[in-house]
């Protein structure tokens, strides 16, 4: 059983977080300033003083932070609910008999827009993580994870950049298990989608995507709305179509709470200096490895291949997750030593790889 929470201090901010948690690439533990801003508006909704337009801010908010975390055109980007539901978009502007390549056991929201489209002559073919850069320039279209979610194996994003510099290859990259801990710079992928309730913090339901301006105009807003509107309260009716200029147009109608829990935490995370968030996460992911002569990979996520490793993590007070087999531990801000000693405890007697 997972211990009590207690109120632990990172990072500038105050969370109330367990000994021994370690599920954030499964759901993150929002700060106290978070989860208040969001009990405070379920209060105001609850008594009738809730009005659509009081969470628009919250949206816009997102967007910015979003785009200071990847390092990208805040105009690029769009909101939804899903990463799937996101990428969708992308796949079904792909031409048809196009070639996509992805990394072998890819998260299936990547894959599977692309996967329904095979009745278009689209086919996906599949490469270890190590081998995307090489092959990618004969395809044309990448989609894959910056990080795995099954055991945190990194991309190359520098070679990745390298390879299709100069190419006609597009470039549809999920950073779900990276934004918030792994610095990045993605002004150079064409599509960059992410969602929020793991590394981020944030509820559930709210999702971005940032999609560079030449590649935007190859696409359709399939599910336009009112909130697509160049001016969403004044394009609530009639036509004509009157889309925004910039990455809203391609905007679904918020999940209004959501994106408020979202907006109390993004731009703290986006504030932090991401080379120091970095080396913590990273640090003790690898400090982990290193008790079991494992080498370092910089990853923030550990995979860990133990007899029994499910039920010895429950026996030690963690809380963690099984992905094809093997026990996932995610290392972020508010973890620390304790945790991590508690971690290297739980599989000291048993053989780890």
């Amino acid at each position: 059983m997972v211990a009590t929470p207690v109120v632990r201090e990172a990072f500038g901010m105050t969370f109330e977080c367990p000994p021994g948690y370690l599920d954030t690439p499964s759901i993150g533990v929002p700060p106290q300033s978070a989860a208040d801003a969001l009990a405070a508006a379920v209060g105001e909704w609850r008594v009738g003083g809730a009005r659509g337009t009081d969470f628009d801010p919250a949206v816009e908010v997102t967007r910015s932070a979003f785009a200071a975390l990847c390092g990208v055109d805040p105009a690029s980007v769009t909101i939804g609910g899903s990463v799937s539901a996101l990428v969708g978009l992308v796949a079904g502007a792909a031409p048809a008999g196009a070639r996509v390549l992805t990394a072998s056991g890819e998260f299936t929201s990547v894959t599977f827009p692309f996967a329904v489209q095979a009745s278009r002559g689209i086919v996906i073919d599949e490469v270890s993580v190590a081998q995307i850069p090489e092959h990618a320039p004969d395809y044309d279209i990448v989609a894959v994870s910056a990080v795995q979610s099954r055991d945190g194996t990194m991309l190359d994003l520098a070679r990745l950049r390298e390879a299709v510099r100069g190419s006609q290859t597009r470039v549809i990259m999920d950073v779900t298990q990276a934004a918030g801990w792994l610095p990045l710079r993605l002004d150079w992928v064409d599509a960059v989608v992410c969602c929020g309730y793991k590394w981020l913090l944030s509820p559930r339901g709210a999702a971005w995507m940032a999609v560079r301006r030449d590649y935007a105009e190859t696409m359709v807003a399939r599910s336009a709305g009112w909130y697509g509107g160049e001016s969403p309260w004044d394009t609530i009716y009639g036509l004509p179509l009157r889309q925004a200029p910039d990455g809203r147009r391609f905007d679904t109608s918020p999940a209004w709470f959501c994106y408020l829990g979202a907006a109390a935490v993004l731009p703290e995370l986006a504030a932090l200096d991401p080379a120091e968030l970095y080396a913590h996460c990273a640090g003790l992911a690898d400090a982990f490895r290193a008790e079991f002569g494992l080498p370092a990979t910089g990853s923030a996520i550990v995979s860990v291949d133990a007899p029994d490793g499910a039920e010895r993590a429950a026996r030690a007070g963690l809380r963690a997750s099984t992905r094809a087999g093997r026990v996932r531990l995610g290392f972020f801000l508010y973890n620390d030593a304790n945790d991590l000693d508690r971690a290297v405890w739980a599989f000291s007697r048993k053989a780890v790889s």
